[in-house]
């Protein structure tokens, strides 16, 4: 079974009410909601430690939010992003201007 993350960010949000398993025959893809970057790197090692060998993170998440995520994890989990210069949903602010 491949184990996956996606992570998104936003104000507001609780990464234990803000939280799925989408489930197939091969795939468990893991939604966690959180509030900050922080936030966001203990769920990154918390799936790690579960066994996920790849994370995603939104948008919202700026360069340093990247950075920051894989150096939680480490070399062995690969971390990708869908990638805005600017998030429209956030007044077209980068997640490093909103979430550090």
């Amino acid at each position: 079974m491949f184990e996956c993350a996606f992570i998104y960010v936003a104000d507001g949000l609780n990464p234990e009410r803000q939280r799925a398993v989408i489930p197939s025959d091969t795939i468990n893809m893991n939604v966690i909601g959180v509030k900050n970057y922080e936030e966001a790197e203990a769920v990154a090692k918390e799936m790690a430690e579960k066994g996920c060998s790849a994370i995603e993170l939104c948008a919202g998440f700026g360069n340093e939010g990247i950075y920051r995520i894989k150096k939680a994890v480490g070399p062995k989990v690969a971390v990708g992003a869908v990638k805005f210069d600017f998030h429209p949903a956030f007044g077209f602010k980068s997640g490093d201007e909103m979430f550090q």
